[in-house]
């Protein structure tokens, strides 16, 4: 197959660029033909050694660039992307090319779905976030700290300012998802959208337009097997992610404190100096390479995932569990799909400090934490997620919708719009 990729950063700098950098060498490593687009610099040298074509535009994203009004205008319409991507993508033959979005609002725009729209090819989107179906992108209230149930771009929706930073941000975001529906019409160019949890399909589904069909795609995780823990192996009970209040990292030192344990944070983020105000016993270690992030999970007695807002598929949960470490979830988010609770680690009520708390003092006994570890450890490598199945899975759904392009009444006769997972 022709694949093009389409992302914000042309190297990792978090979930999403990483499953589409993976997943573009994992392709081109099996013989497809894969370009891939991306707005910010600098681009990963693994992508132009595995022969894979970049088109990087050398532009900013909003920490880097230098004046926020000509940001402002990028973010609402990249003109420059747009006619990039139209480059890239004329003369390439339908049947049997698939243009792929991982990554889009954090610098490319909805400038790219008018350029999809009008090559024509065969398209799907993969739902890491909720830009497609939020103007913020996570159906979360920033200002309350909630999950936000309202209607996108309902009059609630409108005057109710969940900007993380100003209203006039919320205003902008509002005028750029009314251009992602009203001008670059994304719907007219991709039908097919690609899930990475239940959660996003119960919550998203019901947002997204009639006709849309959705496929499940786990994201692959890049661990290798080290075996079970050895016996009366201890550590931390340590959370690794950004330092954000959604992500409940303040939940999670205040019940440790009522637990009494020491936290550990691996990450950096905006909390980071109320964390060492409020709690001089956690130790906040900084971020960590991936090798570095791995070693702390390897040592971690468990992971604490406190989010409250909703993660699509978060990456950290299933490479703990790989390896051998429980995790203790919040129940908001889609993590606690891969944890069984008792068993592999605990669920806790989401944003409930004292119940996260009697889940922490249940790991102090070693004996159970070395438990819900091995367990942990021996049901992830019975169905790993690795990059082989990710990209097997991949292929499958291309050839779907590849198919589908080839034939549109087979999919106006009425196929089911959740696809089945294989």
């Amino acid at each position: 197959m022709d694949v093009v990729l389409i992302l914000d950063h042309g190297h990792i700098n978090g979930g999403q660029a990483k499953v589409a950098i993976e997943s573009a060498l994992g392709l081109a490593a099996r013989g497809h033909r894969v370009d891939l687009l991306a707005a910010v610099g600098p681009v990963d040298p693994r992508l132009e050694a595995a022969g894979i074509g970049v088109t990087c535009l050398g532009q900013p994203d909003i920490a880097t660039a230098t004046s926020k009004l000509a940001f402002t205008a990028q973010m609402l319409w990249n003109a420059p992307a747009e006619r990039a991507l139209a480059r890239l993508l004329a003369g390439r033959d339908p049947g049997r090319t698939l243009v792929h979005v991982h990554a889009w609002a954090k610098a490319l725009s909805p400038a790219i779905f008018a350029a999809i729209r009008k090559a024509g090819l065969p398209a799907l989107y993969t739902m890491h976030e909720f830009f497609l179906v939020c103007p913020n992108g996570g159906l979360y209230d920033f200002r309350r700290h909630a999950i936000c149930r309202r209607t996108p771009l309902s009059a609630a929706c409108i005057a109710t300012n969940c900007d993380m930073r100003s209203y006039p941000r919320k205003a902008m975001r509002l005028a750029r998802h009314l251009l992602l529906e009203q001008v670059a019409r994304w719907p007219e160019g991709i039908r097919d959208v690609v899930t990475i949890s239940a959660l996003q399909e119960e919550v998203a589904g019901p947002l997204l337009p009639e006709g849309v069909r959705l496929h499940r795609i786990d994201n692959p995780i890049a661990v290798a097997d080290a075996g079970p823990k050895p016996a009366g192996a201890a550590g931390p009970v340590t959370y690794v992610g950004r330092l954000s209040t959604e992500k409940g990292v303040l939940l999670f030192a205040e019940a440790a404190r009522r637990a009494g344990i020491a936290p550990v944070f691996v990450g950096d983020g905006p909390e980071a100096a109320t964390l060492r105000d409020r709690y001089p016993e956690a130790q906040l270690l900084g971020w960590r390479d991936a090798a570095g992030v791995r070693e702390a999970l390897r040592a971690a007695s468990a992971l604490v995932f406190p989010s409250i807002w909703y993660e699509g598929q978060p990456l950290t949960v299933y490479e703990a569990l790989a390896l051998g470490t429980p995790v203790v979830v919040s129940d908001a988010c889609a993590g606690c799909e891969a944890v069984a609770d008792g068993e592999t680690g605990y669920w806790f009520p989401s944003d409930d400090a004292d119940a996260l708390a009697e889940r922490l003092i249940r790991l102090r006994d070693p004996a159970t934490a070395a438990r819900l570890g091995a367990e942990a450890h021996r049901r992830y490598w019975t169905r790993p997620l690795t990059l082989a199945a990710h990209c097997d899975r991949l292929e499958e759904v291309y050839g779907l919708v590849l198919r589908e392009a080839a034939d549109p009444a087979a999919m106006r006769a009425g196929g089911p719009r959740l696809a089945p997972v294989a």
